[in-house]
């Protein structure tokens, strides 16, 4: 029997957009030369909005001048999709994994990621999906889940955005989703949630999800 591959969990804390770009591209270069296995960073960002591939400075609504006086960073990335939101209460997994050689299928690498947000919001009782021809995680009251990811040499950067605790009124900021109205599972459960509980059962799922056996190393950066 095929011992599973192991997938490296950093639990990162609170990181500035820019140094986590830093971090993702160093692990990056570690995954793909082997010397560090499939690795998943779990982090939540400082209020953030980043432009993907899809996107332009049309889809923000406030000038730069006031968003940086509300403490916002705007950061053009080279990541899949349009302009979304990232701040406290959030919690950002970027999977740095190797798609070679059994999972070379982009979309079949987003579905799963999909899978892995469902799976853990359904150990909350919340009902999530998929909406066809839509990226990310929906339920009823609207998406509570982005994803964006780049793939190069089959080795996965940056990755989704699970609002847990957010606060919604910052994606006021832009056109988000196409428009599509946005929730939290807060808002959704009626009470706050526990983020590194919610981490846990990510990881879990995530691991279940791309048959992988988990190893922790927790980082808290400052």
């Amino acid at each position: 029997m095929n011992e599973k591959r192991k997938l490296l969990v950093k639990r990162l804390g609170r990181v500035e957009y820019g140094e986590a770009l830093a971090i993702q591209k160093i692990t990056e270069l570690a995954v793909k030369e082997g010397r560090e296995p499939d690795t998943l960073l779990l982090l939540e960002h400082p209020h953030t909005l980043t432009v993907g591939r899809r996107g332009d400075s049309a889809g923000i609504l406030m000038s730069s001048d006031l968003l940086a006086a509300r403490g916002v960073t705007v950061f053009e990335t080279n990541r899949g999709g349009k302009v979304t939101y990232h701040g406290f209460g959030q919690i950002v997994g970027y999977p740095i994994i190797s798609l070679s050689p059994d999972r070379e299928d982009v979309h079949a690498f987003v579905r799963d990621l999909e899978e892995v947000l469902m799976r853990t919001l359904a150990d909350y009782q919340i009902n999530a999906f998929r909406i066809a021809g839509f990226t990310g995680v929906h339920t009823a009251h609207g998406k509570v889940a982005a994803i964006g990811v780049h793939i190069a040499r089959w080795i996965t950067t940056h990755g989704f955005a699970l609002n847990v605790n957010t606060d919604l009124s910052f994606f006021n900021l832009i056109i988000a989703c196409d428009g599509e109205q946005v929730t939290s599972m807060q808002d959704l459960l009626g009470h706050e949630v526990d983020m590194r509980e919610v981490e846990d059962r990510i990881a879990s799922h995530f691991a279940e999800v791309f048959d992988m056996s988990v190893v922790e190393f927790s980082q808290a950066v400052v």
